[in-house]
C-alpha cells in the first residue's frame, strides 16, 4: 500500500445515522461548529453569485424566480422552499435531523447578509471573480456541512429519497431534478447564465475533493442513553 492510498484508507467515512443517533454519535462541539460555519459560507457563496450576475446555481434560478412574483427576498425564498421540499420528504420517508433543519433556515439568512454588504460590480472581471469564488466557496462549504454528519438538507434529502423510492441512479435523479429547477425559475424569470453551467459541471468534484479532509469520524456504535 502506498503512502497516499494508506492517508485515504484511513480518512473517516460517511455515515448514514437517524436523527437522534447523528447527535449521539460523538465530537459534536467540533460537528456543530462545522455544521454552522459550512452553512453560513454556503449563503455567503449564493450572495457571492447573485452580485455576479453571471449564472446561479440551479435551485437559486427557481429562487430568483419566485423573488420576481412574491415580495420576499432571495434568502427568504431559499427559506420557503426548503420547507416546500422537507413537505415532499414526507411520503418518502426520509427523516430530517438537526443539520437538515439548519440548512433549512441558516443559508438563507446567510444569503441575505451577505447580499446587504455586498454590492454588484460593473465591471465584467470582477463578477466573473465573484462567480468563480462563489462556486469554490459553495463546493467548500458542501463538504463542511455534509461532512459534519448531522443530516442531509432539504434538497439533498429529497434527491436521496426520490433515488431509494425509484431504483434510478443517483445521477440521473440529481439530473433529472436540477434541469427541472432551472426550467421553472426560468419561466418565472430566474437568473441562468454561465454560472450556472459552470456550477453544474464544478460543484459534484469540487466537493468530493473537499470532503475527505472535512468528514468528521463518529462513533457509530456508541449505545443509546438510558
Amino acid at each position: 500500500m502506498t503512502s497516499m492510498t494508506a492517508v485515504a484508507a484511513a480518512r473517516p467515512g460517511l455515515t448514514d445515522l437517524g436523527p437522534v443517533a447523528q447527535l449521539r454519535a460523538g465530537r459534536l462541539t467540533r460537528r456543530l461548529t462545522q455544521l454552522y460555519v459550512g452553512l453560513v459560507l454556503y449563503g455567503v457563496s449564493l450572495g457571492m453569485m447573485f452580485r455576479g450576475d453571471l449564472g446561479l446555481a440551479p435551485w437559486d434560478v427557481l429562487h430568483s424566480g419566485l423573488i420576481r412574483h412574491l415580495p420576499i427576498t432571495i434568502g427568504q425564498a431559499v427559506v420557503v422552499m426548503s420547507f416546500v421540499v422537507l413537505v415532499l420528504w414526507i411520503p418518502l420517508r426520509e427523516l430530517p435531523g438537526l443539520g437538515t433543519i439548519s440548512n433549512a433556515l441558516v443559508v438563507g439568512f446567510s444569503a441575505d447578509a451577505t447580499l446587504a454588504l455586498l454590492d454588484r460590480p460593473d465591471p465584467l472581471l470582477a463578477r466573473a471573480v465573484l462567480m468563480v469564488g462563489g462556486v469554490v466557496l459553495c463546493g467548500i462549504a458542501s463538504a463542511l456541512y455534509i461532512g459534519a454528519q448531522l443530516g442531509r438538507g432539504p434538497r439533498d434529502g429529497l434527491m436521496t429519497g426520490l433515488q431509494r423510492r425509484t431504483g434510478l441512479s443517483l445521477r440521473l435523479v440529481r439530473t433529472g431534478l436540477e434541469v427541472t429547477v432551472v426550467l421553472v425559475g426560468l419561466l418565472l424569470g430566474g437568473v441562468a447564465g454561465l454560472g450556472t453551467v459552470i456550477y453544474a459541471l464544478a460543484i459534484g468534484p469540487l466537493t468530493q475533493l473537499m470532503l475527505p479532509w472535512c468528514t468528521v469520524d463518529v462513533d457509530r456504535t456508541r449505545p443509546p442513553a438510558n
